[in-house]
């Protein structure tokens, strides 16, 4: 027997019932790469057949990029036509389709269509932060954070690994609490995650990823510093694995490439430090930066580049109008902390 075999089929029988709310005779696209977990794939196919949905799952060859860097290695037009139909498309692809050509025309297109996006997704990590979650919990707990962070102007993040950037929020762009619930038409993330958008100009400090980068680094032997100035990293500091940053970032030799492009809170009780960025990305306490594109859907019209890439940073202190909320990665605030014991992080 498979490891976590039995789990498995509640955790996709969450994803289709719970987080799509997936109706008899819709149709779910199920996209995956060759470095997808095709337990989990064949898994959610089975939940949604289950309840009389109709499953469709597109494999391809996995592309040496992701977002827009994947378009020469991906059937366009097919991928394209099929997404632009649908009612629902879940993403397991390990080299994300997120921001690529296909994803922007299918939302063009396709004005019902509700994608969630669990890229890298594996059996053991699908059990962990969706199959055991409590997410009522979790979702008490991530609005109450998120409410503090809708009244800040301010924000100042350290790590012991020598992090300490300061920035203002951009006016009039709220607050993204994600849930993972794929209920309306639009694009959804894995819960345990809060994304933000700083006023680009306004960052300035040292960002230092000691968690994962992704790409191109997965994750990480030695931290990564960035000295970053009004939103744009001026300097790349560390090891090997940050010269092979430098080298990602600037290869494509696009100016947004080295630019910011959001900041998200981690607070996936389930979610441990593995080198698949969706699940590092909310390790409990980490906060991550974007870099690169940035989608019309969260900052219009857009900032288009070749490309996106994430970087987690450990055990964060965060200040919220210079009020301490979270000091190495553990909640201070009183009635934070009482909600994140609900769900064992205390």
């Amino acid at each position: 027997m498979s490891i976590y075999e039995y789990e498995l089929g509640l955790a996709a029988d969450r994803v289709v019932r719970d987080l799509f709310r997936l109706k008899e005779g819709e149709t779910l696209i199920i996209t995956g790469d060759t470095e997808s977990d095709l337990r989990v794939i064949n898994a959610t196919a089975r939940a949604a057949f289950a309840i009389g949905g109709k499953p469709m799952v597109i494999l391809h060859p996995s592309p040496l990029g992701v977002g827009k860097a994947a378009d020469p290695m991906l059937p366009l037009e097919p991928l394209t036509a099929a997404l632009s139909k649908a009612d629902a498309w879940v993403e397991y692809n390990n080299q994300w389709l997120l921001y690529s050509t296909p994803y922007d025309l299918a939302f063009k297109e396709n004005a019902k269509l509700r994608h969630l996006n669990l890229v890298g997704m594996n059996a053991s990590m699908i059990v962990r932060c969706i199959g055991r979650v409590d997410f009522a919990a979790l979702e008490a707990f991530q609005k109450a954070f998120s409410a503090r962070l809708s009244q800040t102007k301010h924000v100042r993040i350290t790590t012991p690994a020598g992090e300490d950037v300061e920035f203002d929020h951009a006016a009039g762009i709220p607050v993204r609490c994600r849930m993972g619930y794929a209920h309306a038409p639009g694009s959804e993330m894995l819960a345990g995650q809060i994304s933000t958008t700083p006023e680009f100009d306004s960052v300035c400090g040292t960002i230092v990823f000691d968690g994962s980068l992704v790409p191109p680094c997965g994750k990480l032997e030695e931290p990564i510093r960035l000295a970053v100035e009004k939103g744009t990293i001026t300097q790349i500091g560390g090891g090997p694995q940050a010269q092979e940053f430098a080298a990602w970032v600037d290869g494509f030799r696009h100016p947004q490439m080295r630019r910011l492009a959001h900041l998200s809170y981690g607070f996936n009780p389930g979610a441990r430090l593995s080198g698949d960025i969706v699940e590092d990305e909310r390790v409990w306490g980490s906060t991550e930066w974007g870099i690169g594109s940035v989608p019309a859907t969260i900052v219009p019209p857009g900032y288009p580049a070749p490309s996106h890439c994430d970087g987690v940073s450990l055990h964060s202190s965060v200040w919220l109008d210079g009020r301490l909320v979270m000091e190495k990665g553990r909640l201070v605030n009183p009635e934070l902390v009482s909600l994140a014991a609900a769900l064992g992080k205390a």
